[in-house]
């Protein structure tokens, strides 16, 4: 199984030692769409998930859920958080085991959800309704210092509810003149690129596993078109996501590697549990 680069209190320890960092802020991979962003004392959580939950509901079927990266932190030990993101409503992006025990030891933090799946959401993690934020593509909020917009994503469509609400999100995060896109599942779609072109991405955190129909799951981008479109949309870098978590739909980030040099795209890959820094760029200036 891969090892994190750091994991449990090694990992914490280095969150810690971030914060001293105002200057600069710091992103964290917490293994397929998870990510921890700290900026000058404040932490939101883009879709953890940190539990065994599939692999155990999946274990006795025809589709076991092999994990393939060890987890990096117990959700538990989170007790900073000041927001999360929940994408979708697949179990990989809204996990119960996850999010209840943050929800337990963060008791002020924001659940950011769309509003299309409130219900389905207040439902599987057993809390009332008004609880959870909900936005819609084009809607925005504001927790602590991150103004979160919402986007539409495609897994692998544009699906919406009775209301004309899209079930499936990406986010923009905006804070002191920085912006990180968080597609969540997604597949490129008509009008994507341009409505992404309203901000000046800094880091876009992309998908990359793809989309096979034998693995009888909803795809995502390939590589190469993660590395395009990130070189569409103009972001300054991207960091893939979405693999390395479980062996039946799973990629290496070679393709990407591969396209991005090709076009000149700035590009970071990081191991799970490992820190990247606004520092670096910085340096490319």
């Amino acid at each position: 199984m891969i090892k994190p680069a750091l994991a449990d209190a090694d990992f914490l320890a280095d969150v810690a030692a971030a914060r001293d960092d105002f200057e600069h802020f710091h992103l964290w991979w917490l293994g397929q769409s998870g990510f921890l962003l700290q900026w000058q004392g404040g932490h939101l959580l883009f879709d953890p998930y940190l539990s065994d939950s599939l692999t155990k509901k999946y274990a006795a079927t025809d589709k076991p859920h092999v994990r393939m990266t060890e987890r990096v932190v117990a959700p538990e030990r989170l007790n900073f958080i000041d927001v999360v993101t929940s994408s979708h409503n697949h179990t990989d992006h809204l996990d119960p085991e996850t999010l209840v025990p943050l929800l337990r030891v963060n008791l002020r933090m924001d659940l950011i959800v769309a509003e299309a799946n409130r219900e389905f959401v207040a439902d599987r993690l057993k809390i009332v309704a008004e609880l959870p934020r909900g936005l819609d593509a084009g809607q925005f909020t504001t927790v602590a210092c991150f103004n979160i917009h919402a986007v539409p994503a495609a897994h692998e469509e544009l699906e919406q509810d009775q209301n004309g609400r899209h079930k499936f999100l990406g986010y923009v995060v905006e804070f002191d003149g920085a912006f990180i896109y968080h597609s969540g599942d997604t597949v490129l779609y008509d009008g994507m690129i341009d409505a992404l072109r309203r901000w000046p991405i800094d880091v876009a955190l992309l998908p990359i596993n793809g989309r096979a129909p034998e693995r009888r799951v909803a795809g995502n981008l390939w590589g190469r078109e993660a590395a395009q479109l990130t070189k569409d949309i103009g972001a300054r870098l991207v960091i893939p996501c979405h693999y390395e978590m479980f062996e039946f739909n799973t990629a290496t980030p070679d393709e990407l590697l591969t396209a991005c040099r090709r076009i000149n795209q700035p590009h970071r890959v990081l191991r799970a549990g490992e820190r990247w820094s606004s520092e670096e760029l910085s340096r490319r200036i």
